[in-house]
Formats: C-alpha cells, structure tokens, sequence
C-alpha cells in the first residue's frame, strides 16, 4: 500500500470508523469508593485542566471536520469530535459522581486558525498519550483505584491509540496530497509541531497545576513508592506497545516519542547500578506525599 493513495485514506478512516465503541458516559458501572480512595481521586489536581482540554478538542475538532471536503475523511474527523465531546462528558460525570470541587469553567473559544490548531493537538495527544499509558499501567498496577475503575477508563486510552493512530496517518496523506510528502520536509515539519505541542503542554499544565509539573507525569511517583525514571520508562514504552499491537500493520503509527523514551530508557540501563531513588514527589494528591 503506498502512503498517501485512496487505499491508505481508506485503510485509516475506515479502521477508525469501524472500531468505534458505543457507550453513555452517565450509563457506566461506576463503582462506590470508600473514604481513602474517594479522597485520593479529589486530591488529583489536574481534573480542571482535563476537563477544559476535552471540551475544547471536541468544538474545535467538530469545527475543523466542518471545513473538510472529503466525504470519508470529513466521516472520520466528526466521529473524532463527537468522542472529544465524550471524554469531556466521562470527566463530568465523574466529577459529579464523586463530589469533586470544580469551579464554573470559561466558554469554549475555538480558534481561528482552525487546522493547525487540529494539527497541534493530535501531536499533543502524540505525546501526552505516551506517557498516560504508562501511568494508566503504574496506577492500576499499584491498585490505587478498584479494579472497576480501571475497567470503565481502560476503553477511553483505547479510544486515545485509536485517535493518534487516525492523526498521524492523516498527517501523512495530507502532506503527500499537498505535494509536501518529501520524507525530509516531513520529518522537519513533525519535530517543529512535536516542539509546538510540548510548549504547549507545558504552559497549560505549568499555569494550573500545583506540583509544578506535566498532565501525565504528573502523579506517577504518588502511585507506588518504589517508582523510578528508569521503571517508568519502561512501563511507558511496555503499555504504548500494548495499545499499539492492536492496529493493522500497515498503518503508521507514532514514533519519535517511543523511540526517543527507548534511548533514554537505554541509556539509564547503561549507567552504573546505584541504590534506587524514588521519583521525587511533588505536591499532596491525598496520598501523604
């Protein structure tokens, strides 16, 4: 199959279209907490900034798909948008579920420059997905939460794979479409929009979180004391090819962050053994850290 043909827009939209999961975010088993566990979920700060992402993604997704010619690839992106506005729902829902504190949150603004706002967010998933499949893994591992939990979010990372999946081989065709397919200008324009997107990140989690880091990275060493940068490299690069294994080996998948998480991953299995250090904890998510 040659990138960028009509067998590859049909390859990638169609795999989309068709493993779409149909559920109800108010209709899922969630499951009662006793007063330990239901004070760790509240003491989690980034649900504001979560919450905010997912509205936003879905209006700006829906208004992108909007713009789109393309029948299939306009089929494909609305879906995008609709399970964007879902995540945003699953969020709420279990804000009111279990009582989490949440100031009024501002009016959606969609931006202007609608495609390269939709190019930079399926880079932030890119690279935010990564690192929440690892500590997805690490929470679940460390049993932080009830196993029922785990099971009703277990679909929604699914849902993450399948939504970066879908970007970077959208990415490709267009850039072939538009003549701009020469592999070096391609690699050129993915690290200026990966760089984009971590600036991003970092700005937006950076203002509202109060521990002072990243989305993802965030809680890992809140889970398990026993969590170092070289573990959670590895759990990071274990559940992405987990998640990754699932999909046709003829579709493109995210490279440069796994790839890149391997070398350090690596580098740190290289360097002298000395006595494990936890990673630092930073803030208190109800967890005594």
């Amino acid at each position: 199959m040659k990138l960028g043909s009509f067998e590859h827009k049909e390859l990638f939209c169609r795999s989309f279209l068709d493993s779409h999961l149909e559920y109800e975010p108010e209709h899922l088993p969630w499951p009662d907490l006793n007063d330990a566990d239901l004070a760790r979920l509240q003491a989690i700060p980034f649900w504001e900034k979560a919450l905010d992402i997912e509205r936003e993604a879905g209006a700006m997704v829906s208004s992108y798909a909007a713009t789109v010619t393309d029948p299939l690839l306009h089929e494909a992106i609305a879906l995008q948008a609709r399970e964007e506005s879902r995540h945003a729902r699953l969020i709420e829902t279990l804000i009111d579920r279990y009582g989490i504190e949440m100031s009024e949150r501002p009016p959606v603004e969609v931006p202007p420059k609608i495609e390269p706002a939709f190019t930079t967010f399926g880079f932030e998933e890119c690279l935010d997905s990564f690192f929440a499949f690892g500590l997805f893994g690490i929470a679940r591992d460390a049993k932080v939460f009830p196993e029922a939990l785990f099971t009703i979010f277990d679909p929604i990372l699914d849902e993450e794979a399948r939504h970066i999946v879908f970007f970077v081989n959208w990415f490709t065709y267009i850039q072939i479409n538009r003549g701009q397919g020469f592999l070096p200008l391609r690699i050129v324009r993915t690290l200026w929009y990966y760089g984009k997107a971590l600036s991003n990140l970092i700005t937006a989690f950076g203002d509202s979180d109060p521990s002072g880091t990243g989305f993802t990275a965030t809680g890992a060493s809140t889970f398990t004391d026993e969590l170092t940068l070289e573990k959670f490299l590895g759990v990071c690069i274990q559940e992405n090819h987990q998640r990754m294994s699932k999909y046709d080996s003829r579709l493109l998948q995210p490279q440069l962050i796994p790839l890149l998480t391997n070398v350090a991953f690596r580098t740190l299995q290289l360097l002298p053994q000395r006595k494990p250090q936890s990673v630092e904890r930073k803030g208190n998510w109800g967890m005594g850290g």
